[in-house]
């Protein structure tokens, strides 16, 4: 398929059976993303001056109760990235859904964690926080480019425990082990399909053509940088069950791999164990599916598993 149709209910359609309350999905495509930011506890814990600061500049600000440290903001048309609060690393703008892999991966201070896909930063900063900065986070990127980005956020945010390496993220380096990994995997980006205030296509369709095969690479290298006991965690932004179950399945008949359930703060669907009649393994139902209609932000997949080997 060359390009993204006009119509969310052309391209969509093939998952009409997957998504629940399928004409609610497509009415929530049409409405403009809400706007999020996190709190960085690293530099300030108390919100109050953040959300005094933030409404003297006109924006309403508001807390999500099921996902602590993170605000909604309105008007969404307004740039966080010009405030004040933004370049004093006080806050980092993201979508409630990006947090759910740190989540599941449930990074404790002490622990080499590797973040195999991490610029710009968004999840290595999150680990740093979640852990209070008393990990050893190495955060990779194959593009020299955004490593730049990465480490600025880092610097930002006041991130002391993150080294940056530039890999490609197949091909890293087996001499090291580590206690937990993440692969915020590249994919084709469905999850984030949206109109913006102006009527514009948020999404644009990814130019790779052979997206599960980059993901299955990057899982199997990803799995074998795990020590025995470790944990992986996996997640995408889209709603394809090729990018999404059939890579965890390859991984699972691969590798000695355990699928693990895990606590999400925000509705969720189990993963599916069969996609146009190919069966995946029984325990994909511990995967997480999210819809954007449900979380009011972008759809992902997440699927936690522990190397039992």
């Amino acid at each position: 398929m060359e390009g993204f149709p006009e119509r969310a209910e052309d391209y969509f359609a093939r998952y009409r059976e997957i998504i629940p309350d399928f004409e609610a999905f497509l009415q929530s495509l049409s409405e403009p993303l809400p706007l999020y930011f996190r709190l960085n506890t690293l530099k300030i814990r108390d919100p109050e001056p953040v959300i005094s600061g933030l409404s003297r500049q006109g924006f309403q600000v508001e807390p999500v109760a099921e996902v602590p440290w993170f605000f909604r903001v309105e008007p969404r048309e307004a740039s966080l990235g010009n405030t004040e609060e933004y370049y004093l690393g006080l806050i980092y703008p993201m979508t409630l859904s990006s947090s759910l892999p740190v989540y599941a991966l449930d990074p404790r201070p002490g622990e080499l964690i590797l973040d195999l896909c991490a610029a710009p930063g968004s999840k290595t900063t999150q680990i740093a926080q979640w852990t209070e900065d008393q990990a050893v986070i190495v955060a990779n990127d194959r593009r020299l480019d955004r490593i730049t980005a990465l480490v600025a956020n880092l610097r930002r945010l006041g991130v002391a425990c993150a080294v940056t390496t530039v890999y490609r993220g197949e091909m890293y380096p087996l001499e090291v082990s580590f206690d937990k990994v993440l692969v915020d995997a590249p994919c084709s980006g469905e999850g984030r399909y949206r109109k913006g205030y102006e009527g514009e296509l948020l999404y644009q369709k990814e130019g790779h053509t052979n997206l599960s095969g980059i993901q299955k690479g990057l899982l199997v290298r990803a799995f074998d940088l795990l020590k025995p006991g470790g944990i992986l965690v996996y997640s995408t932004c889209t709603i394809n069950p090729e990018e999404n179950e059939a890579v965890v399945d390859y991984l699972l008949r691969k590798r000695q791999a355990e699928l693990l359930d895990w606590e999400a703060p925000l509705p969720f669907h189990p993963g599916v164990t069969e996609w146009e009649g190919r069966p995946f393994h029984p325990d994909l139902t511990k995967a997480k599916r999210f819809y954007a209609h449900e979380i009011q932000g972008v759809g992902f997949f997440v699927a936690k598993l522990r190397r039992t080997c």
